[in-house]
């Protein structure tokens, strides 16, 4: 790569011509993802000379892949002729992509250098609600009639399918475009050129209808392993297919907003090293704001037992132990519970299951880490026996308390239609926080006679 970009900076000398065949020459041998990681590393000058050379197929390709501020200056750069070579080239699904990332005044420009048709396809896309299937579906791919045989199906996928995204999985109609099945290139290529295509199909084919939750169609292709899925309407007809790459994209940004809920952020499409100073902050102020006033909850707890930490000053010395270790717990099972929701492992219904194993997994947990810090506090104060027991059974309570609360909050939020990910690290601590301080002045008043 470093070797192709010092060869770029030369092109401008003398015998430029030739630099430029050769450059186009090693260009082509590069994988689409390698050109789009050059894009990077250049100046717009040089990506937009880049660009220019390479075959119109890559160059489209390409187009498809780099991120949104590239492709801003790219269309900025062209002439109309060449924005509508290029999205003449671009797949359905990649230019909606594209469209929505765009301004307005981008937008016009390219919209009116697109075919009517075309701009109807993008157009149809647009309509639908953004975390829908719909919105992420291209509409080009190979179907085929149920009737014909495997030499006329054949036929049809070389005369169109290099218009289409994959000719791995072609979809069988009827007339009324009813999807009834899907061959694959796989069950095509084995079977006889006279068997009929009716004959050898999947007549029961996975699918998603256009209103679908892409998150729902994730877990799909996760469950099913596919390549690819059909999408229909509301009567089955078919309008659209999901491919693989798009589902990827999909994970991954759900994946990261989750994180982000959970690390107690505003979720952000933008990357971070492209996101303003003021924007990340405004990201974090108000989670920040939220959480830093919910401890006063804590801090008024610890006021409210004034008189007894007074007489028993060292009460206060195990209030940190005692509010991260209940911390650390509740992030634990809410990690494990929220991961599971997410991956399709747990649902609502098991609630009462979840509810039994945090109880028997907190209860372990909690034994081991009580008998640890029974000897420890015997040991280091004093051999005082009563303290010693009641920071334990402080600490066991608390480490059973905050397995329960983690377990069960992410799916008590997705009962009430919140994202199981707001009950994540932060706010499970702030509220074991809480629980914890009430358990261990309760128990210093019992056992302690404060």
């Amino acid at each position: 790569m470093k070797k192709l970009i010092l060869f770029l900076l030369e092109a401008e000398s003398p015998g430029t011509a030739r630099n430029i065949l050769k450059l186009k020459n090693m260009l082509s041998d590069l994988n689409t993802q390698d050109i789009c990681d050059i894009f990077n590393e250049l100046r717009v000058d040089k990506i937009i000379k880049i660009f220019r050379i390479l075959p119109k197929a890559v160059a489209a390709d390409v187009f498809a892949h780099i991120d949104s501020e590239h492709q801003q200056i790219l269309v900025q750069a062209l002439s109309d002729d060449e924005i509508g070579e290029l999205m003449s080239r671009l797949f359905v699904d990649d230019a909606v992509d594209f469209i929505e990332e765009m301004p307005a005044n981008v937008v016009k420009r390219v919209l009116m250098n697109v075919s009517q048709e075309k701009r109807t396809e993008i157009n149809r896309i647009l309509q639908y609600p953004e975390d829908s299937a719909g919105s992420i579906m291209t509409t080009e791919y190979v179907d085929l009639s149920e009737d014909i045989n495997v030499r006329k199906a054949f036929y049809i996928i070389r005369s169109t399918g290099v218009t289409k995204e994959t000719i791995y999985n072609c979809y069988v109609i009827r007339e009324d475009r009813l999807l009834v099945g899907v061959v694959s290139a796989k069950a095509l290529m084995l079977a006889n050129s006279n068997d009929r295509i009716g004959d050898i199909m999947d007549a029961s084919p996975v699918f998603a209808h256009t209103t679908d939750d892409r998150e729902a169609v994730a877990d799909k292709f996760r469950k099913y392993g596919l390549l690819a899925m059909p999408v229909v309407d509301t009567e089955q007809r078919l309008v659209g297919i999901i491919t693989v790459d798009d589902i990827i994209e999909v994970i991954v940004e759900e994946s990261t907003e989750d994180m982000e809920k959970m690390g107690a952020l505003t979720p952000s499409d933008d990357p971070y090293l492209k996101t303003g100073i003021i924007r990340l902050a405004k990201n974090r102020i108000v989670w920040l704001m939220i959480l830093m006033l919910s401890a006063t909850i804590s801090a008024g707890i610890i006021a409210t037992y004034e008189e007894s930490l007074a007489i028993l000053p060292i009460l206060v010395a195990f209030i940190p132990m005692l509010m991260d270790s209940a911390g650390n717990a509740g992030c634990q099972s809410s990690t494990l519970i929220i991961r599971g929701m997410a991956v399709g492992e747990i649902r609502l219904r098991d609630f009462f299951r979840v509810l039994w194993r945090e109880i028997r997994v907190g209860t372990l947990c909690g034994l081991a880490l009580s008998l640890v810090n029974l000897v420890r506090i015997y040991l280091m104060y004093g051999q005082n026996i009563m303290l010693a027991l009641t920071v334990t059974l402080s600490l066991f309570c608390t480490i059973l308390m905050a397995k329960t609360l983690g377990g069960l909050l992410p799916i008590l939020a997705k009962r009430v239609k919140l994202d199981p990910a707001l009950m994540a690290a932060p706010l499970i601590t702030t509220m074991c926080d809480a629980a914890c301080l009430m358990i261990y002045f309760s128990m210093a008043k019992m056992i302690l006679g404060l």
